[in-house]
């Protein structure tokens, strides 16, 4: 394997009769923030499920680096009907750490995403932006190498979004303990403002195959984009149907 924390290589997936990936190849290097975009089934969060592991590549593989450290946050994050501490505690609690520290851990998490003063609120109640703060909680406190999201902020009002993006960038940029390498992230988005604000490399995808692949400031270069590839340029452009 390459200098790559993790690595797909045309990884292909089949999901009943239907290739809902086809030929993918990327490697992520650590501290990258790479932005998956696409329209809607272009194949944006089963590539996310691959590269987590949750799917495995019918053909092709993939490969991570050894004891990688991986978190993902979902578009709609699942909340238990308990107490919003709990919900942050239990994922460490599952992963090996004792109860009495991963309780305490999850006041620290929690904190960070201020959100200490709802410890004990039912994580139900939470609105949509809190919940996804608490699911940023939850993903922080097991202090990932890599954090992969689909669609963070789709489902939340534009303050709710202001303060997800900002937990994200914050988190991207360091991590405990500071002197430590930056959290990798890998998500999708719709959104192209939050894709300029907060990636430093653009995958474009289209039925399922990864069709461009390229820095930040490259990808929003119209006339370099269309050359490579014009459909990510109509796309782009708000041009694709």
């Amino acid at each position: 394997m390459s200098s790559a924390i993790l690595e797909l290589k045309a990884a292909s997936l089949r999901l009943g009769r239907v290739w809902a990936l086809r030929d993918v190849s990327l490697a992520l290097q650590a501290g990258e923030r790479l932005a998956l975009v696409g329209s809607n089934g272009s194949g944006k969060t089963t590539l996310l499920r691959l590269m987590h592991g949750l799917l495995a590549p019918t053909e092709g593989v993939r490969v991570a680096a050894p004891a990688l450290r991986q978190a993902m946050l979902f578009q709609q994050p699942f909340m238990l009907r308990c107490s919003t501490s709990f919900n942050v505690a239990l994922g460490l609690w599952l992963a090996g750490m004792p109860w009495r520290s991963a309780r305490a851990r999850a006041l620290v998490a929690l904190d960070r995403v201020e959100l200490a003063g709802l410890a004990q609120r039912c994580a139900t109640a939470l609105s949509g932006g809190q919940k996804q703060r608490v699911a940023l909680a939850r993903a922080w406190a097991l202090n990932p190498d890599l954090l992969l999201l689909d669609e963070p902020t789709a489902s939340l009002d534009p303050h709710a979004k202001r303060e997800v993006e900002a937990l994200i960038a914050e988190f991207s940029r360091c991590c405990e303990p500071v002197t430590a390498q930056a959290v990798t992230l890998a998500f999708a988005s719709h959104n192209l403002g939050q894709v300029k604000r907060l990636a430093t490399r653009v995958a474009y995808l289209e039925g399922g195959r990864l069709l461009v692949d390229l820095p930040v400031q490259d990808f929003f270069n119209d006339a370099l984009l269309g050359a490579v590839c014009p459909a990510a340029q109509a796309f782009v452009r708000g041009e694709a149907i």
